[in-house]
């Protein structure tokens, strides 16, 4: 599906073939944030965004450009986490491509190591502007709302408007 539609044989195969490659190029961009923040690969994490892109966190604040937002990462609130034991867990985005942009939506979930066990630490709706730039899909904007019933935090994973 492109931006919620169904590919209908009225378009050009190469057109289809276009659109299921872009998606799962973004797919796999999203996919890489968790494995990265959690094995400490700040730099690696903040190059998915496009260099002035933006972080908007939940509970954190607003980070423009790579570097603020791999200094968050290098922060002691990320590196405690990270090293008591963490995973940050995505779903599946839903993507709505529009030529050179596109926009995301999912759920992210961070857990953490308490003792013998994981318990979930956040629960976060994520709106992703994404564009396709010379190096692949990067990350122009990310907001990340707690689920904490808010509707801004609803109306944010039901895309009803824009963050």
């Amino acid at each position: 599906m492109q931006g919620g539609k169904a590919l209908t044989g009225a378009q050009s195969l190469a057109t289809r073939i276009a659109a299921l490659e872009d998606q799962e190029a973004i797919r796999d961009l999203l996919a890489r944030y968790g494995p990265l923040a959690d094995a400490g690969d700040c730099a690696g994490a903040a190059a998915l965004w496009t260099e002035d892109g933006v972080y908007k966190v939940g509970g954190f604040g607003e980070y423009r450009g790579q570097s603020a937002i791999r200094t968050l990462l290098e922060g002691e609130n990320h590196q405690s986490l990270i090293h008591g034991g963490a995973a940050h867990i995505l779903s599946p985005p839903v993507i709505a491509l529009e030529g050179d942009r596109a926009t995301a939506r999912n759920h992210s979930v961070v857990f953490r190591k308490a003792g013998e066990l994981w318990e979930a630490h956040r629960a976060s709706a994520n709106l992703w502007h994404l564009v396709r730039t010379e190096e692949g899909w990067r990350i122009a904007r990310r907001v990340n709302r707690l689920l904490d019933g808010s509707t801004d935090a609803r109306a944010l994973i039901g895309g009803q408007r824009p963050a």
